[in-house]
């Protein structure tokens, strides 16, 4: 969390940190606090959603000129009261600690307020759990966060696959495992279903999805090398001549949250192609600039597309 004297004065910025309950959002709201960067002249506006078992600090809420206020159910958080409250304590900025159980789609803030950075707090300990029984819920949660941090994570084995399912939740946010001793650096790879070694990696449907997400995160691994894939075609007038994107409908929570999945592809037969059209592509993976990725991403190079036969399944993680 930054300092806030550089935002532009025209909105109330807010600082939402999300997680289930005792996920640890308290403490890390509390060491945020105390922190010089999150030091500010003004006041600070803190907004709790739910009553865990960590209380804050009274010292620690004087000395940083922060006024808590504790909300119990959903209803009471809508615009009208967080204007009230804007009113009554004249707050520089917002810090809200979202209850994990409230549909974050649901949140209406004021005109004038702008969430400026989302941080979700996870105890990886218990994410199984709410990844198979509330995922519409994390979801939710997940997908527009800058940040995401994965706490507890001692003794478990399969943190890559639940990197990945997280990722495709949300593909833009920066994704931190920690365990007692700290952050996580190295998290061992399971074996991919497919061979990276071979001059042509072929991904079967069933490993498009684990390939899609392993390719934006590992560049290391697919620069220069060449795939082969099924997918369906994605066309759109504000292409440049002879680009494409093939790509796979994701189920990224449940049917109601599709998500299309592709790399920017390059081909000489693009011009003959047609949305929904499914094709067989084999490309060289590139890693450069364009302005869909907001930054460089994998572009790909098609050495041929050819028609084939649909797949029926949606891509699941």
């Amino acid at each position: 969390m930054g300092n806030t004297d550089t935002m532009e004065e025209e909105f109330m910025p807010v600082f939402l940190v999300n997680g289930f309950l005792e996920a640890g959002k308290t403490q890390f709201l509390q060491f945020t606090m105390e922190q010089d960067y999150f030091q500010t002249d003004g006041k600070t506006l803190l907004i709790v959603c739910e009553d865990g078992d960590t209380e804050y600090d009274e010292e620690l809420l004087k000395e940083t000129k922060t006024a808590a206020i504790y909300i119990d159910n959903m209803e009471e958080l809508n615009a009208e009261r967080l204007l009230e409250l804007e009113l009554l304590y004249n707050p520089e900025r917002v810090l809200i600690e979202w209850n994990g159980m409230w549909n974050l789609d649901e949140l209406k803030l004021p005109s004038d307020w702008k969430i400026y950075q989302q941080i979700s707090i996870i105890d990886m300990s218990t994410f199984e759990l709410y990844a198979a029984n509330m995922k519409s819920l994390l979801y939710a949660m997940v997908r527009n966060s800058e940040l995401i941090i994965c706490n507890r994570c001692d003794g478990i084995e399969d943190l890559s696959g639940y990197r990945r399912t997280l990722k495709a939740m949300c593909q833009r946010g920066e994704i931190v495992f920690e365990d007692t001793e700290g952050e996580i650096n190295e998290i061992s790879d399971e074996d991919l279903p497919f061979d990276i070694t071979q001059d042509i990696i072929n991904i079967s449907p069933e490993a498009y999805g684990i390939w899609y997400i392993d390719c934006m995160e590992r560049r290391d691994r697919y620069e220069g090398k060449t795939v082969e894939f099924t997918a369906m075609v994605l066309k759109s007038p504000e292409f440049p001549r002879n680009y494409f994107v093939p790509g796979r409908m994701a189920m990224t929570c449940c049917e109601d949250d599709m998500s299309f999945l592709g790399f920017v592809t390059k081909a000489r037969e693009a011009k003959h192609l047609e949305t929904r059209q499914w094709v067989k592509v084999r490309a060289k993976i590139a890693y450069e600039y364009w302005k869909d990725y907001e930054g460089e991403g994998p572009v790909l190079y098609a050495d041929s597309v050819e028609q084939t036969l649909p797949i029926r399944d949606y891509v699941q993680f």
